[in-house]
């Protein structure tokens, strides 16, 4: 089975097209940035982008996705050549990281646990692309199916806040 998954595409061994795509993306291709919940579709933990559309993975099941394009929480972060210095995060293979913007205001306004932290990020970054300028209904209405265990909701907020801001400043 081809999977489109962060601009590449991939081959999941075809014992992965009946199952949720959640194990497609974390055991066929050992992505694991994209966490499991409650593999009932109700936490959100699992969201990934299809075609730009925030999609639950543990309720998508893994041929159902055809062509569309897959973006897990890993496809954010670009990679590239590095400049020497320390900053640009380097990594051992001689590459820096680049987080998206997303990201990076989510590191401004850390969570306690964080394991719901890729499905609030996924849900901001196709809340943001989609509206740079989003209310407080916006916001509610995006994350309103996205738990957090440990209640950091004003920080997940102020995240999605920072992120339009930094998207409109860009």
């Amino acid at each position: 089975m081809k999977l489109t998954v962060n601009s590449t595409v991939q081959n999941v061994a075809d014992d992965y097209s009946e199952e949720p795509l959640l194990w497609a993306i974390r055991d066929g291709l050992g992505l694991t940035g994209t966490h499991y919940g409650c593999g009932i579709g109700k936490c959100g933990s699992c969201m990934v982008l299809i075609d730009n559309q925030p999609t639950r993975s543990c309720q998508t099941p893994s041929d159902s996705v055809g062509n569309g394009a897959i973006t897990t929480i890993e496809g954010l972060a670009s990679r590239g050549p590095v400049d020497g210095s320390p900053a640009d995060g380097a990594s051992v293979d001689g590459a820096a990281t680049t987080l998206h913007y997303v990201q990076e205001a989510f590191l401004e306004f850390p969570l306690q646990c964080m394991w719901c932290l890729p499905g609030h990020i996924m849900t901001a970054v196709a809340l943001v692309e989609s509206n740079p300028n989003p209310t407080a209904e916006d916001i509610e209405s995006a994350i309103a199916d996205n738990l957090c265990r440990c209640g950091g909701y004003n920080q997940i907020r102020k995240a999605i806040l920072s992120s339009a801001e930094r998207k409109r400043n860009a």
